[in-house]
């Protein structure tokens, strides 16, 4: 079977003027790119003719950092992310208590900045709500929760550190709560919630998905539900990451193997996260004197974790915000060299995830040793700027100073390998909304354009993760494109003057949908993984 896609635009590095392409289904790759007039020739020769009517073909996206299973039992659990104030999000919960007749209740991404009083809940007011039921709450950031009396006595949670009272945990207080609530749901629960999550992704036009996962974010089963998942065909493919150290090359081989991880990185933390005041900081939160964050981990454990995997071949990585906690990890990466070899540690081609505070000097030392950065615009978006959460954890002077918060650009221009993603389910997919955020990021200096902020999202995914020859539109690759209907289109004429598709283009970027402010994002109508449909909105004639 082959399926003809013509009377479109087609985003493709060998063609820029392509409007049709040729996909064999049964090997799930590209036959044939080309422009209408030559896609005639293969009218009558393919089984299927799909009429794009004008719409836009890419790569499907990647997104780079995920949590599948929790990304899909929060779209089934209670918001309390659009709520403006304690009461409100109490009463939804209170809802969702009587709805689920005592079973257990999970209400994540609350934010207490966009509340009225200002504050998180506590756990004697889940007790209240849900008349001594288990709660398990989650901050936005997910390094932190409100939980209720019932979970916090199943967990040994006020005997931990991190037990911040009423209700209120971080540290191992708050992974023995997760844990705990975890341990409720059953295993088809969880593979409904991983596959809600994977269909989530494909009607967002995402063909991959990086699942990060470890023993204190997550469990085996779960890890190893999100990878089976993936390669069923009929939802985005997955890959996974394993957050546990290794203290040697055995131990890292053995690790990967038995979890079938392509490396062992992702949530391994070396700190926290900056809304919970659990990002390692070289100076005091500007909002709490006296303290600056939480350090998980050591040089030491740093350099042994990476030199083990740098040895094993395998991808070593952490999880890293504050500008402290980014000196852990460069010092531990410049010590496994000197202990292996800069080439063995730069071969593995390792990856850091958020990495938001970090220095040009820190950006061209990691560079140096070949590791690349997993970022989420979005959370520029949402919290960066002189006004938002940022500033008012870290001042205003550290979030637009001389090392401003998630250098995009600086990043790049580095030669970094810079892969785009959602955290979810801190964020949600959204990866037109991620390309918008680079172009439109708060510090004008760390602007990317929508091409570059594409690649990264696509291509750069993919190399995040090794893999150079996957992102793209070419002949005999996967073929794992996303098929969008769009509003402005950019596209460059033969004779290099820009011509459009409809009324006001001012993305700039020949190809690719104009993403200014106010300008709505692109529709996913299909997604196509390995030449299977994900994803389809019903747009097309069969």
């Amino acid at each position: 079977m082959s399926t003809l896609y013509r009377g479109g635009f087609v985003y493709s590095p060998i063609d820029p003027f392509a409007n049709a392409m040729v996909v064999y289904d049964a090997t799930g790759t590209i036959a044939w790119i080309g422009g209408d007039d030559a896609a005639a020739v293969h009218g009558d020769a393919v089984d299927r003719v799909v009429e794009l009517d004008g719409a836009l073909v890419t790569p499907a996206f990647v997104d780079a950092h995920a949590h599948l299973s929790q990304t899909g039992a929060g779209l089934r659990g209670v918001d309390v992310a659009t709520t403006r104030s304690a009461a409100e999000a109490l009463s939804r919960i209170e809802d969702a208590a009587r709805r689920q007749q005592g079973r257990p209740v999970y209400a994540p991404n609350w934010d207490e900045r966009l509340w009225a009083e200002r504050r998180p809940v506590t756990g004697a007011e889940l007790d209240r709500a849900t008349y001594g039921g288990v709660v398990y709450s989650p901050r936005v950031d997910g390094h932190s929760a409100v939980i209720s009396s019932a979970l916090a006595a199943a967990a040994g949670a006020r005997d931990l550190p991190g037990w911040e009272g009423d209700g209120l945990v971080t540290r191992e207080a708050h992974h023995a709560a997760r844990e705990a609530f975890n341990q409720a749901v059953t295993p088809a629960q969880r593979r409904a919630d991983i596959d809600l999550a994977l269909r989530t992704a494909a009607a967002a036009g995402i063909g991959l998905v990086h699942e990060n996962g470890g023993p204190v974010v997550s469990s085996a089963d779960d890890f190893a539900d999100v990878l089976a998942a993936g390669e069923g065909g009929d939802v985005p493919q997955t890959m996974g990451y394993w957050a546990e150290l290794a203290a040697d090359e055995q131990q890292a081989r053995d690790l990967a193997a038995l979890h079938g991880a392509r490396g062992l990185a992702g949530d391994l933390n070396v700190d926290g996260s900056i809304g919970s005041r659990t990002a390692h900081l070289r100076d005091d939160y500007a909002d709490a004197a006296g303290h600056t964050g939480n350090a998980y981990l050591t040089v030491a454990q740093v350099r042994d974790h990476v030199a083990a995997c740098s040895l094993a071949g395998l991808q070593a990585g952490f999880h890293v915000i504050g500008d402290a906690g980014v000196d852990t990890v460069v010092e531990g990466f410049e010590a496994a060299a000197a202990l292996v070899g800069a080439p063995e540690v730069a071969r593995s081609r390792h990856r850091l995830e958020h990495l938001e505070m970090v220095d040009r000097s820190a950006i061209e030392r990691l560079v140096a040793l070949g590791v690349g950065a997993s970022v989420q615009p979005a959370f520029d978006a949402l919290w960066g700027g002189p006004d938002a959460m940022y500033a008012a954890r870290l001042g205003a002077g550290r979030v637009v100073g001389d090392a401003p918060m998630n250098p995009f650009a600086s990043m790049l221009a580095a030669g970094m390998t810079v892969a785009l993603g959602s955290d979810t389910p801190v964020t949600p997919f959204a990866p037109w909304e991620a390309v918008r955020a680079c172009i439109e990021h708060h510090d004008e200096r760390q602007r990317i354009s929508a091409r570059s902020a594409f690649l990264a999202h696509t291509r750069g995914g993919w190399r995040a993760a090794g893999l150079d020859d996957r992102g793209y539109l070419d002949l005999g690759l996967p073929a794992t494109f996303a098929v969008w209907k769009v509003g402005d289109l950019v596209v460059q004429a033969p004779d290099d003057r820009i011509q459009t598709w409809s009324t006001d283009p001012r993305s700039g970027t020949p190809g690719l949908p104009d993403l200014s402010p106010g300008a709505p994002a692109p529709e996913c109508l299909r997604t196509v993984v390995r030449g299977r449909t994900v994803f389809d909105a019903g747009a097309f004639t069969p």
